[in-house]
């Protein structure tokens, strides 16, 4: 559950801490006291888009932070698969957003990319909005409705595999029925590439022993020089001696008296050894240096094959294994256009048999959704009946078409609000009213089958008053009787049904304006719930009405 939020300098909210209950929290407020808002932060918080224009005005950065508890095993689990630790029940987000559009996001103080925080926000919190009405008015996405209700995942996860196994088959049949004179083009093309390759019979890493060796190549002059040049100095000449024979005479003179004095034996030891060295070094220098002399037609071949190399990885590099890699791709291509004759009968042996499970697998998943949207439409009908929509049936066509990955069912949800009339599709006949009231019933219904613990409904009545206004509100407390509900109302029918009643009030400070989040005590509760129903002139009458309905409503579903 949501257990607090942190709020500042958010649009016109400088400064609000708010802690929520495990139960019903109901916001309410005058129109454009800054509801919406609050919502943009919550909706921040669990990763959504915003701009940097919801930062306060004259200030560097919004900052929204959150506290939830309780956490569900696949927040945990979502946790771990993102490597965050959480050694208590506890998880902290926190995000800011700079005027300059830059934005940090953190988990527990540990910074992170802003998608991490939509991945866990998705194992948090589910936000019910007015646009989610659209996704009624969107026949393509009822199917999604019903898979969830349905649990049909195990279901759709099968059919799914064998049916991109089945496109991936079509993809390979339709690649083999190209035109004959384009698999001759093709085959051609393939030919060239692979011949141009072949016959510079590469070796791995060729191109960098081939580098360094002309690189030698290029310097043995110097490079000769400077050997003849070390090999003098250590060795000498007949006018000099070199440093092998002053490290021997060194030696002999040492020698003489390391019997008498006992400390200078390692060190007469480390000048042997020392001699031998510089005298080994002398001799392989001589060696390395009989080596430089440079075959001028060895050179000549370290340039062009370094030219052919180099041309060759400009076409088709820019290293030499990705030239290996296209060599070996287009072997293979080469072998499927060119056997593509002979396996194209047996390839489409293999689609008709494939055709046949997937076409199998789609009518279990179509039999399932069936005999699962009887079951749905049982669930929503008691859900719209309470929530005093009686008259309005609903039924979910299901028609069998073309196979997709959703398999072979075009789903829509149909209505009859009235008695006596064949159901129609949604978007023709609801009012937004109705719209509200049914996917507040879908939400309760598919509800059951998530463990997300806070479902937030921003506006959930629009549309609607009086009875069913209330109906609503007793669902919502219904549902926060197991699950944590955050509500932004405008209807007293709803916020009597709070648990933890909050304030969104917008003041004047200064020349500025700021909106506070306030919780409501008791006698605060009435005198919001009076005027929301009669408005700023709020009489004793209303006052006393208020207070029943709270005192009515007061622990009911909790």
């Amino acid at each position: 559950m949501l257990k607090e939020l942190y709020i500042e300098n958010l649009a016109v909210i400088e400064k609000a801490s708010i802690e929520f209950t495990d139960k019903l929290n109901v916001f309410t407020g005058e129109t454009g006291a800054g509801k919406s808002i609050l919502i943009n932060g919550i909706n921040a918080i669990l990763g959504q888009r915003v701009t940097k224009d919801i930062v306060r005005t004259g200030t560097e950065k919004a900052i929204i932070s959150a506290e939830f508890t309780n956490l569900d095993k696949n927040t945990l689990d979502k946790l771990d698969e993102l490597g965050i630790s959480c050694e208590e029940d506890s998880l902290f987000l926190s995000r800011e957003i700079r005027s300059d559009g830059g934005s940090v996001a953190r988990v527990n103080s540990r910074s992170v990319n802003v998608a991490v925080l939509r991945e866990l926000g998705e194992t948090l919190v589910n936000i019910h909005g007015q646009h989610d009405n659209q996704i009624l008015m969107s026949p393509e996405k009822h199917i999604h409705i019903l898979d969830s209700f349905a649990d049909a995942g195990e279901y759709i996860a099968d059919y799914q595999k064998s049916f991109r196994e089945l496109q991936a088959l079509a993809r390979k049949i339709n690649k083999i029925k190209i035109d004959a004179g384009q698999r001759t083009f093709q085959i051609n093309q393939l030919s060239e590439i692979i011949d141009e390759i072949e016959k510079l019979n590469i070796k791995e890493n060729e191109d960098e022993e081939i580098a360094q060796e002309l690189a030698v190549s290029k310097n043995a002059v110097v490079i000769s020089e400077a050997i003849f040049t070390t090999v003098s100095m250590l060795n000498g000449d007949d006018d000099t001696s070199g440093a092998v024979d002053l490290a021997k005479q060194a030696e002999k003179t040492l020698g003489d008296y390391t019997d008498i004095y006992d400390k200078l034996e390692p060190l007469y030891s480390r000048l042997v050894s020392a001699g031998i060295e510089l005298s080994d070094i002398a001799g392989e220098l001589s060696v390395l240096m009989d080596k430089l002399d440079v075959d001028p037609k060895r050179y000549d071949f370290l340039n062009q094959r370094n030219d052919d190399l180099r041309r060759i990885k400009k076409k088709y590099g820019p290293d030499l294994k990705d030239v290996m890699e296209t060599l070996e791709k287009s072997k293979a291509e080469l072998e499927l256009l060119s056997g593509s004759e002979e396996s194209l009968s047996e390839l489409n042996k293999q689609q008709s048999e494939l055709l046949t499970v997937v076409s199998r697998k789609a009518k279990i998943l179509s039999d399932y959704r069936r005999k699962a949207g009887e079951r749905f439409i049982s669930r929503v009908t008691e859900e719209l009946e309470f929530l005093n929509m009686p008259k309005v049936k609903l039924a979910v066509q299901q028609n069998s078409g073309k196979l997709t990955v959703n398999g072979m069912d075009n789903i829509e949800f149909l209505i009859s609000a009235n008695i006596g009339e064949e159901p129609k599709p949604i978007a023709k006949i609801a009012s937004g009213g109705e719209l509200s009231r049914i996917m507040l019933a879908l939400k309760n219904v598919i509800a059951d089958k998530d463990s997300i613990g806070t479902l937030i409904f921003d506006e959930i009545d629009t549309g609607v008053s009086g009875k069913a206004a209330q109906k609503i509100g007793m669902k919502l407390k219904q549902i926060a009787a197991i699950r944590q509900v955050l509500c932004v109302t405008h209807l007293s029918q709803i916020a009597v049904m709070a648990d933890n009643h909050l304030l969104i009030e917008k003041n004047i400070v200064g020349e500025r304006t700021s909106t506070s989040v306030k919780a409501l005590d008791f006698d605060e509760r009435k005198y919001e719930i009076a005027r929301i129903m009669g408005g700023d002139n709020v009489s004793e009458l209303m006052l006393e009405n208020a207070k029943q309905l709270i005192e009515t409503y007061s622990g009911m579903g909790s």
